[in-house]
């Protein structure tokens, strides 16, 4: 009889896969073995496997360059990591070894792309497209960039006031692009986004605003739709649309010569996750090359801004079941060490899903559980909502502990969970490591943050 969580496992999944692998009966992690790693370092941790970002930026490279050569398409392509996902220096360190460009979205966001040129990580040849509503300290930190000579800082334009706000603060030329506004799905609340200028309306402005002007080129035209990229009907559609708005575009403007498809790439979040990236990306290329050979005007260059695709698949994080809480004949609780709306707080707030997996005693006997956190917040739990299914998890047992992990965490949890601040409940936030590979390709796992302490968090509330 097949009762045992590594059956379950092999009946329900192709396992094992290209990042998980079993030793024994204990689970690795590109090849890291994570009960080791509790076992060394403790748990509740959070870490970042370094070399998945390289790995995913190599491979979104290869992608567009085997389109862009099946079709002979004549424009450039270039990969923009969007450091809303993550700002850690680490993150940022690892994706420009791969000869990248870098999406801002907020005024302190200049500050770390200086400080990247002061380590001689970027320079003025590395694209910087600042995306945004922009307010005086945003626009004053462009104009900064720009006017100490960063000619490839492009500022896409989100509303009508900031062309004047940017050529006021500029003192020579300067480069633009304009940020369409996208129509959001029909099961959307609102109609089109917030984000940026409508399609009927980017022509006359162009004519009105930027024609005109000496001081400003318009080199971009940036499309993004807030479900990402996806091979569905309405994807297709609103890219459509923009293409046509390029065309209309370039006829009158000779500088435009970009465009910008924005982000989106989903990453795994389950076992059976299927996504053709290389399909999606051939077609996008095939439809693009297409529909502005047939308006006769030049194929644009291609930009991408991937955030979640670059760094959420670097990262994971791993708790222990503390104890199980029978609280009626049919639901148990295993209650982690730690907190689901503190540490991965898009669980509780989008119901996102992460591949969620024991990290020990893959051999033992299973059972249907609920996970909840730390918090008194009745909301602090994961169950089959944000999992595929419902969760199974080896049998409880007191005397033999259970480790969990939750994989491809790696974007947005920490910005969002206001890392090293105060914390629902004063959950301290876990220890953070890091995990590289040295020059002979082994492990190398250093910490970056210790857990937090009581004394932080008396700091932070001003009594010390």
């Amino acid at each position: 009889m097949n009762t045992k969580y590594i059956d379950l496992i092999n009946q329900t999944f192709d396992f094992p896969q290209k990042e998980f692998k079993l030793r024994r009966d204990t689970l690795l992690f590109h090849d890291l073995d994570l009960d080791q790693l509790v076992k060394e370092y403790g748990a509740p941790l959070k870490f970042t496997y370094l070399p998945q970002i390289s790995n995913n930026i190599q491979s979104a490279k290869q992608w567009f360059r085997e389109a862009m050569d099946k079709y002979q398409y004549k424009g450039k392509y270039n990969y923009c990591y969007c450091t809303k996902s993550s700002h850690f220096k680490h993150v940022l360190d690892e994706a420009l070894k791969n000869d990248i460009h870098i999406e801002t979205s907020s005024a302190f966001d200049i500050d770390i792309v200086e400080n990247l040129k002061n380590q001689g990580k970027i320079t003025n040849e590395t694209y910087v497209l600042c995306n945004g509503f922009k307010r005086e300290k945003y626009i004053t930190n462009i104009a900064r960039l720009i006017n100490h000579g960063h000619d490839k800082c492009i500022p896409i334009i989100d509303n009508y006031e900031e062309l004047d706000l940017l050529t006021t603060a500029i003192k020579d030329s300067f480069k633009i692009g304009i940020r369409i506004a996208s129509e959001e799905e029909p099961k959307f609340e609102f109609y089109t986004s917030r984000l940026g200028i409508g399609y009927k309306n980017i022509v006359p402005f162009y004519k009105n605003q930027i024609m005109n002007r000496p001081q400003v080129e318009l080199k971009m035209l940036h499309f993004f739709i807030n479900t990402g990229i996806r091979d569905n009907a309405y994807y297709w559609n609103e890219l459509l649309k923009c293409l046509k708005v390029y065309i209309n575009l370039k006829k009158i403007c000779p500088s435009l010569d970009s465009l910008n498809i924005g982000g989106g790439f989903p990453i795994k979040n389950s076992l059976v996750f299927e996504f053709d990236y290389a399909y999606m990306i051939d077609e996008i290329i095939n439809q693009i090359n297409t529909t502005c050979a047939e308006a006769g005007v030049e194929a644009p260059h291609i930009f991408t801004e991937f955030g979640s695709f670059t760094v959420g698949e670097s990262g994971g994080a791993i708790y222990e079941v503390l104890y199980q809480k029978q609280q009626n004949d049919r639901e148990k609780w295993n209650m982690i060490n730690s907190s689901f709306i503190t540490t991965l707080p898009d669980t509780w707030a989008i119901n996102k899903r992460f591949i969620m997996l024991p990290i020990n005693r893959w051999k033992d006997d299973y059972e249907r559980v609920l996970l909840g956190g730390l918090t008194c917040d009745s909301d602090d739990y994961y169950n089959s909502e944000q999992h595929i299914n419902a969760i199974y998890l080896p049998k409880f047992n007191a005397q033999k502990p259970l480790y969990i992990g939750f994989f491809n965490t790696g974007a947005y949890q920490e910005n969002i969970g206001g890392y090293g601040g105060l914390q629902h409940c004063l959950i301290p936030a876990p220890k953070h490591l890091l995990i590289q590979k040295d020059d002979q390709g082994k492990l190398k796992v250093t910490v970056f943050k210790e857990q937090q302490k009581s004394e932080d968090f008396l700091e932070i509330l001003g009594y010390q």
